[in-house]
């Protein structure tokens, strides 16, 4: 069977475990354990626009769950159909950021590719952020310049609280070559803002905003 499920579902699915778990350590009242399970069920099959009856079944399961170790089974399960992030090679990295000439390339081979809505990696040593995504259809490459920051805050790709830098690049403005910068705090570690991805309506945003 075809993989359906992209990372930020899954990403969200592994959240409604950890609420289902949570309910039954702290709730001993079957009627609300039971609106729970239904609550986490909907929101699950609510995220897909329709589903197949094949897929419905491997998502059913969601409302047995009630301690850790039936919930990392689950998530096993379902680990076999998320689609992975479009492969890509040193070759098609190098060919997004033709003006960079020494580009650190990220080890690719170490990645898990089931794990991303987005590649990202930083250059330290030229205080550089690359991101790689889709845009219009197809994988874009984005590069600015990135320095961590001292203070916790929320990300503005994944809309969670963490480790931040600034992320800053450039665009052209007008047809005169007028250029704009454009500063956004995103987590330093990209894998991380990956693992906390819910949704792909920050990351679109983000991606649409360092397009123009």
């Amino acid at each position: 069977m075809e993989p359906f499920i992209r990372n930020d579902q899954y990403n969200f699915i592994n959240y409604q475990i950890q609420v289902l778990i949570n309910g039954y350590s702290t709730v001993n009242d079957l009627g609300v354990l039971d609106a729970l399970k239904s609550l986490v069920r909907d929101k699950v099959f609510n995220l897909f626009g329709e589903l197949n009856a094949e897929q419905e079944q491997i998502l059913e399961p969601v409302v047995y769950v009630k301690d850790s170790e039936q919930g990392q089974d689950y998530l096993t399960r379902l680990r076999e159909f998320v689609i992975p992030f479009q492969s890509v090679n040193e070759t098609t990295l190098k060919k997004m950021f033709p003006k960079v000439k020494k580009l650190k390339i990220p080890r690719l081979d170490e990645l898990d590719f089931k794990e991303l809505s987005y590649l990202g990696w930083n250059d330290y040593g030229q205080e550089s952020k690359y991101i790689v995504a889709q845009y219009d259809g197809k994988l874009k490459g984005f590069k600015g310049t990135f320095k961590n920051s001292s203070k916790k805050g929320i990300c503005t790709i994944c809309n969670t609280f963490g480790n931040m830098g600034m992320y800053v690049s450039e665009s052209k403005k007008s047809s005169k070559g007028t250029y704009v910068k454009k500063g956004n705090y995103i987590c330093q570690d990209s894998m991380e803002c990956n693992g906390k991805l819910r949704d792909l309506v920050k990351l679109n945003e983000f991606i649409e905003r360092m397009n123009h």
